[in-house]
């Protein structure tokens, strides 16, 4: 019991023990602490009053620094201003010297121009001095010439035109004639020299188109069950077929050689495939229209390799290769055009002309004729639309304009390509003509030159090339018949229309017949 009591008094007092030895611990590190916080605070006061001094000191630095920088920039502005300042006056002083330069200027100028005055005066008075003096002395003479000026200058000229009026005729008589002979014989020597040098092969298209059968089994099948394979055929194309009894053949009749082209080439592509049938002649005729547009821009792009030229818009191509499928009296308009273009490409370099643009010019002289069954109005006008569209140079533009004379040409090259339009034209087999138009043509030359006063009888010869003038020699004179000839060409261009060139020849003959018996 005792043992138990002393045990528990052990632990009462060293719980006692320990709370008084927590206590003074506590109580020493709270002091601990405390003096640590007061020293932690009096070192942040010491840093923050040497930051606010740092601080002022930083402040004041910029501050000097930026007085500096203002001080400097209104002293380098105040240098700016005195150098302008001194400059203006320098101007101000220069333009002063001028105005007291022009101002003694404009004073010797004023003195000048009096002096000038001065002198004009005393000229005038003198001339009138003359003149009176001419009239004087003119009056004078006519009193001792008994002659008064105006019938002396009379009888001077009236015996100077006698006397030179026959050597002037006779003068420009030969001149004449010798620029005549001359030209002519240039002319023909160019013309003849650019057809030696260009031989075009003799070309007339037809209207027909004739198609090879296999067998005559085929010309059934064409046909068709109640006609409805031809009718599809015309309706699509249009295009004439003509099924007769010419063996193992049809013929395709059309005014459009295009046209006439895709039949022939739909009716040979379906013959040679076998099926028959409406279906089947739509698809191969869109197919062969696509084919022939390619086709017309090949046609086109070999003329324009074959002229040498270039820079063709791609539009324009495929219109000129059009021209292959377009006539004119039978002759193809492409060939025709590449005709005129490579005559009016000699005939520009015989003349030193610009070679490519005379080709040119004749290559698209008829560029109407492509499209004139597509647009309203002649193949002249719808030529030079085209040409300005496209962007041509203005003298091809003048030779489309021109080639029938429609327009006056305005440069060489627009005659050249006339020229070479009429000799393309005209050269033999290059066109076709019906015998009762070549027939009405001579007919009408004929009455044209009988209509005519004076005339005894007119013959066209030479295949309506030149018309011979045959005159009544006792009403009509050397000069006259130089008058008939010119009525007559007037009235041939004014009331024919005819390819190339007419002559007209006037014939004036006398005879003395006597018969001795």
């Amino acid at each position: 019991m005792n043992s138990i009591g002393i045990s528990i008094l052990l632990v009462v007092i060293g719980l006692v023990v320990g709370f008084v030895v927590s206590l003074i611990i506590n109580n020493f590190r709270g002091t601990l602490v405390s003096k640590k916080a007061d020293s932690m605070i009096n070192q942040a006061k010491k840093e923050i009053e040497k930051l606010k001094r740092d601080a002022a000191i930083e402040q004041k630095e910029e501050a000097h620094k930026i007085k500096m920088d203002l001080d400097k920039e209104i002293r380098e502005k105040k240098n700016e201003l005195k150098e302008s300042e001194n400059r203006l006056l320098q101007r101000e002083a220069s333009i002063d010297k001028r105005d007291e330069m022009f101002q003694k200027r404009e004073s010797a100028l004023d003195e000048r121009e009096e002096k000038l005055s001065e002198k004009q005066e005393e000229i005038q008075n003198e001339k009138s001095k003359v003149e009176e003096i001419k009239k004087e002395q003119l009056d004078l003479l006519e009193k001792i010439s008994k002659f008064s000026k105006d019938k002396a200058r009379e009888l001077v000229m009236s015996k100077v035109r006698e006397n030179m009026s026959k050597e002037i005729s006779e003068y420009i008589k030969e001149a004449e004639n010798q620029a005549k002979l001359e030209a002519d014989k240039k002319a023909r020597e160019l013309i003849v020299t650019s057809m030696h040098r260009y031989a075009a092969d003799i070309a007339s298209d037809q209207t027909v188109t004739v198609v090879d059968l296999p067998n005559e089994e085929m010309k059934g099948r064409i046909i068709g069950r109640e006609g409805r394979n031809i009718r599809t055929i015309e309706a699509i194309t249009g295009v004439d077929l003509i099924i007769d009894d010419t063996p193992e053949a049809v013929v395709l009749s059309s005014f459009d050689p295009l046209r006439r082209e895709i039949a022939r080439v739909t009716l040979e592509s379906l013959i040679k495939d076998g099926r028959i049938h409406p279906t089947r002649i739509e698809e191969l005729y869109d197919k062969v229209c696509k084919d022939m547009k390619q086709k017309i821009i090949q046609f086109g792009q070999d003329t324009t390799f074959e002229l040498g030229l270039t820079k063709f818009d791609p539009e324009l191509i495929e219109i000129i290769g059009k021209l292959h499928f377009r006539t004119s009296y039978g002759q193809n308009a492409l060939e025709h055009s590449k005709e005129v273009a490579e005559l009016s490409g000699l005939l520009a370099g015989e003349l030193g002309e610009n070679v490519t643009l005379a080709k040119r010019a004749g290559l698209l002289h008829d560029i109407g004729k492509a499209i004139d069954h597509e647009v309203e109005g002649s193949h002249v006008d719808i030529g030079v639309d085209i040409a300005k569209k496209f962007h041509e140079n203005e003298v091809v533009i003048n030779a489309i304009a021109s080639h029938h004379g429609d327009t006056n040409a305005t440069s060489v090259i627009a005659e050249i390509v006339a020229i070479a339009d009429a000799l393309s034209a005209s050269r033999p087999g290059a066109r076709n003509d019906s015998l009762e138009n070549y027939i009405n043509r001579l007919s009408q030359l004929e009455e044209i030159g009988n209509k005519v006063n004076g005339v005894d009888k007119t013959y066209a010869v030479q295949a309506g090339r030149e018309l011979r003038v045959i005159v009544k020699p006792d009403e009509v004179d050397d000069l006259e018949a130089h008058k008939i000839a010119r009525e007559v060409k007037e009235n041939i261009e004014a009331n024919l229309k005819y390819p190339g060139t007419i002559k007209i020849t006037v014939i004036r003959e006398t005879r003395a017949l006597e018969e001795a018996k």
